[in-house]
């Protein structure tokens, strides 16, 4: 297959992993790094900073939450 590099499908493997929120340790393991240490050099941009996650989750909420400007009726209904 032309331009398939073996090495890219692991990278792959590994960004699939991280994207869908497996440990350090796990991703470790699959990869058969020695340490986690090895694998937070070489992939911790991949994982989601503080920033990433505390932004998903005020919009998670805010998504939830009606316009400020809607008017509510009594029975819950928007």
């Amino acid at each position: 297959m032309p331009g398939f590099v073996f090495h890219g499908l692991r990278h792959y493997y590994e960004s699939l992993l991280i994207r869908h929120g497996e440990s350090v340790k796990t991703v470790q393991e699959r990869l058969g790094h020695s340490s986690a240490v090895e694998t937070l050099d070489t992939y911790s941009h991949l994982w989601p900073d503080s920033d990433d996650r505390t932004r998903e989750a005020v919009d998670s909420v805010l998504a939830l939450a009606p316009p400020a400007d809607s008017p509510r009726t009594g029975d819950g209904q928007i």
